[in-house]
């Protein structure tokens, strides 16, 4: 979450650095032109966001992916139009600004992304047509996004959930028509996607998150508040889970492996309203607490990525 998508690999006594910490990049902030700022919260307790840092360029729209050290935000947009190539990171568990890693294939906006423990995948967005292109990244390393594969059709605002094993998009705009299709690769290789089956609304710029096992994504519209569930290691269509407290689209999602969490967002106005669900039932979402100023179009990401195992 990640279109206003997400990040992570879980804490462990082995080395990793997971701290369970969630992060919410860039957005729009009633300016319209995309903000710089980067804010963060503890996912398993609850309470508002605190400042983390500026990332090297404002902008909304962008895509998302993190190991159990580094958050990464890639591409969107500043401005109407202004579409940007540019990658930066963070080090999660300490605080400020970000740093440039690179360069995706080209200037997007409105794509999704999502990750496993070592690479970082975003596919489809907007250039000035609907892309099928996914691009990829080895996340704890800094360089160019490499082509990864299509999408099986060229489509934007979609959303990202998954595992550690598949990333999936669902949902999402072609030129014609909101779409409910879900499809979705092996991260860890390269090719097209497969179909996977369909949600249960015909949703976009929804925001997913998941545990390992199941994917969770929510909202989708200003007045969609629908969450529906995927189990990500089979195939098949989506099951209604519950309902979040406000119906709103461009949510920041992130995630550790009990809890998945929606921050901010549009439903008729700027939104500042985070929820939360536990992932491994069904139900509806709790209030967490709020985001700093309103906001939507950004991107959440964590140290415990939406369901890395």
């Amino acid at each position: 979450m990640f279109l206003g998508m997400i990040i992570i690999k879980p804490p462990s006594s082995s080395g990793g650095l997971g701290i369970d910490r969630g992060v919410a990049s860039g957005g729009n902030e009633t300016t319209g032109n995309g903000t710089d700022r980067i804010q963060y919260l503890e996912i398993s307790t609850t309470g508002n966001t605190a400042d983390f840092g500026d990332l090297t360029v404002g902008r909304s729209y962008p895509a998302g992916f993190a190991s159990d050290v580094r958050g990464v935000t890639a591409g969107g947009r500043t401005g109407a139009y202004a579409n940007q190539n540019v990658i930066d990171y963070i080090t999660i568990a300490s605080a400020g600004d970000s740093t440039d890693f690179g360069d995706l294939q080209g200037a997007i906006t409105h794509f999704a992304g999502w990750n496993d423990d070592t690479r970082g995948v975003a596919g489809g967005g907007y250039d000035g047509n609907k892309q099928t292109r996914i691009d990829y990244i080895t996340i704890d390393t800094t360089g160019n996004a490499l082509d990864f594969g299509d999408l099986a059709s060229g489509r934007d605002h979609m959303t990202t959930t998954g595992s550690n094993t598949r990333s999936v998009w669902t949902g999402g705009a072609t030129w014609s028509a909101n779409v409910d299709d879900i499809e979705y690769i092996t991260t860890a290789s390269t090719g097209n996607t497969t179909d996977f089956g369909d949600l249960t609304a015909i949703v976009h710029t929804a925001a997913g998150c998941g545990d390992g096992t199941r994917g969770v994504t929510g909202g989708g519209t200003s007045s969609t508040n629908v969450m529906e569930y995927i189990t990500v290691a089979s195939t098949g269509d989506a099951t209604d889970f519950g309902d979040l407290s406000v119906g709103r689209y461009s949510a920041a999602s992130m995630s550790n492996k009990t809890r998945g969490l929606w921050a901010g967002g549009y439903g008729g106005g700027w939104n500042d309203v985070i929820d939360y669900v536990t992932i491994a039932s069904t139900g509806n979402a709790v209030d967490f607490g709020d985001i700093d100023a309103g906001n939507y179009e950004s991107v959440g990401t964590s140290d415990v990525n939406g369901g890395l195992v």
